[in-house]
C-alpha cells in the first residue's frame, strides 16, 4: 500500500509529542543517549565542515558564472555521495541560461520510509564572486561564505553526522541544491521544476538561507513587477487643464501614484515605482533599467511610463493589491487614460499552521540542546526565497543556515563558533522528524 502523506493534524501530534516535556534549564538535559552522541559527532566535525565551506567559497559562483556553479555543485556532490546520497545534475534547456541544480536523494535503503520525508534547500549561486576565503579568529570571510554556502555546509554536516550515527537508516531525505537562487531563471515552471518535483515526494521542507538568533522563518513576502502607462493630449502648455487638453500625461500619473500611496498601505505590503520616464516622448524598454524621453516646457506631455515592484505575503493579498491599484487607474482624468500589467516574480511562502507546528518542533529541539527559545522571524525583514515556490505543496520553515553579515557585499563573513551549534540544532530536529 503507498504511503500516505501526514495530514497537518498528523503533524501536530507529532510535534506535541516533541514539545510535551518541560523546558531543559541546562544544556543538553533534554537530549537522550543517541542524541547526545549525535551533537558529539557533529562536535567531532567542526574542522572538516570549516574545510568544505573553504573549498566552496574558493570556487566562484555568481549566477551568471554557469561552469563555476556547476563546480561548486560537484563539491557537495561528491560529500553527499560519500555517505550514501545519489547525486545527479538537473541540467536547465540553453535558453533559461543557468547552470542547473543538484538533486542528492537518500532513498532509506531496504526498509520501509520512516518519519517525514524531508526536503532540505539551499543554494550553489552566489551575488559577486571574487573574494576568496579568509579566516581571522572565529570568522570566515569570503563571496557566498553566509548566503550561501555556509547554509549547504550546515545541511551537509548535518546529515553526514546522523549517517555516521546510523541515524539515516529508513529515511527519505532529498536535499535540492539549486544553481540560481540568487536570480532565478524564465520561465519559473522549467528553473524550479526539479525543486517542485522534490517537494511533491515530501512531507516537510527545511530551507537554510542565513538564521536570525533566535528566530525562524515561517512566512517569506513574495514580489511581482507592475508596467504602468499613462497617455494624455499634448498641445500648448497655456491649455492643460482645459477641456482640450486635460491634465496631461504627468499630473495623471502622480494622480495615481499618490492614489496608490493613500490607498494601498496595510501590513507586509510594499510597492515601490522604482524608475519613471515622461514627456512628449518617452520610451522604458520593459523590465529594463534605462529610459529616455523628450518634451518642452511649453508642451503638455503626452505619455509617462512607470516600472516598478510589488511585495506580499499572501496570494490572496496580492490578488487583493492588484484589484485595487486596477481600480484607481481605471478611473482616469479628463483627457487622460492609463494602462496597468503585472508580472510574476517570486511567490511568497504564506504563514501556515503547519509552518507553526514545525516552529514549534524547532524551538522545543533548541531549548533541549541548550542554544534558547525560538520565535516567528517578522516576514517585513526577508526576502524572497526558494522554499516560496513549494509552500504551497507542504509545511516548512527557513532561516535554519548560517550565522553572518554583509550578504550581497564586500566583507560577508559567517560566525564560525555559532556554525557547529547550528548543525548539531539541524541534525537533532531531522532526526526527531524521523522518529
Amino acid at each position: 500500500m503507498p504511503r500516505r502523506r501526514p495530514t497537518t493534524l498528523a503533524l501536530f501530534a507529532v510535534v506535541a509529542a516533541l514539545v510535551s516535556v518541560g523546558s531543559a534549564p541546562v544544556a543538553g538535559e533534554g537530549l537522550s543517549a543517541v542524541e547526545r552522541r549525535l551533537v558529539a559527532r557533529v562536535e567531532a566535525g567542526h574542522e572538516r565542515a570549516v574545510d568544505l565551506l573553504r573549498r566552496a567559497v574558493d570556487q566562484p559562483s555568481a549566477t551568471e558564472n554557469l561552469d563555476g556553479v556547476r563546480k561548486v555543485g560537484a563539491i557537495f556532490a561528491a560529500e553527499l555521495a560519500g555517505f550514501g546520497f545519489e547525486t545527479r545534475w538537473v541540467e536547465l534547456p540553453a535558453e533559461v541560461g543557468r547552470a542547473g541544480h543538484l538533486v542528492a536523494e537518500y532513498r532509506g535503503g531496504d526498509r520501509s520510509v520512516a518519519g517525514a520525508r524531508l526536503l532540505m534547500i539551499g543554494h550553489l549561486d552566489t551575488v559577486l564572486e571574487g573574494e576568496p576565503f579568509r579566516r581571522e579568529g572565529e570568522r570566515a570571510f569570503g563571496s557566498g561564505v553566509s548566503d550561501m554556502k555556509g547554509g549547504d555546509v550546515v545541511i551537509v554536516a548535518a546529515l553526514r553526522a546522523l549517517a555516521d550515527e546510523g541515524l539515516l537508516a529508513g529515511r527519505q531525505v532529498i536535499v535540492v541544491l539549486t544553481g540560481d537562487e540568487e536570480n532565478p531563471g524564465d520561465p519559473h515552471a522549467t528553473s524550479r521544476a526539479a525543486l517542485l518535483e522534490a517537494a511533491a515526494r515530501s512531507d516537510l521542507a527545511l530551507a537554510f538561507e542565513g538564521s536570525v538568533p533566535g528566530m525562524a522563518v515561517v512566512g517569506r513576502r513574495g514580489i511581482a513587477s507592475w508596467r504602468l502607462e499613462t497617455a494624455g493630449s499634448t498641445g500648448h502648455s497655456s491649455r492643460i487643464f482645459g477641456p482640450a487638453r486635460g491634465d496631461g500625461a504627468i499630473f495623471e500619473m502622480a494622480r495615481i501614484l499618490t492614489a496608490f500611496r493613500a490607498e494601498l498601505p496595510e501590513p507586509y505590503l510594499t510597492f515601490n515605482p522604482s524608475v519613471v520616464v515622461g514627456g512628449t516622448a518617452a520610451d522604458l524598454p520593459k523590465e529594463g533599467a534605462t529610459g529616455t524621453a523628450t518634451g518642452k516646457h511649453n508642451v503638455v506631455p503626452a505619455t509617462t511610463i512607470v516600472e516598478g515592484d510589488l511585495r506580499f505575503l499572501t496570494a490572496e493579498q496580492r490578488g487583493r493589491v492588484e484589484g485595487k491599484m486596477r481600480a484607481i487607474v481605471g478611473r482616469p482624468s479628463p483627457q487622460t487614460s492609463a494602462t496597468i500589467r503585472f508580472v510574476d516574480g517570486m511567490p511568497s511562502m504564506a504563514p501556515t499552521a503547519g509552518n507553526r507546528v514545525l516552529l514549534a518542533a524547532l524551538d522545543r529541539t533548541s531549548r533541549d540542546l541548550g542554544t534558547g527559545a525560538y520565535a516567528e522571524h517578522d516576514p517585513n525583514e526577508r526576502g524572497a526565497g526558494d522554499i516560496s515556490f513549494v509552500a504551497h505543496l507542504l509545511p516548512g520553515l527557513d532561516g535554519l543556515g548560517a550565522l553572518g553579515e554583509q550578504e550581497h557585499a564586500r566583507g560577508e563573513y559567517i560566525d564560525l563558533a555559532e556554525l557547529p551549534r547550528l548543525i548539531q540544532r539541524t541534525a537533532l530536529l531531522v532526526h526527531r522528524l524521523g522518529q
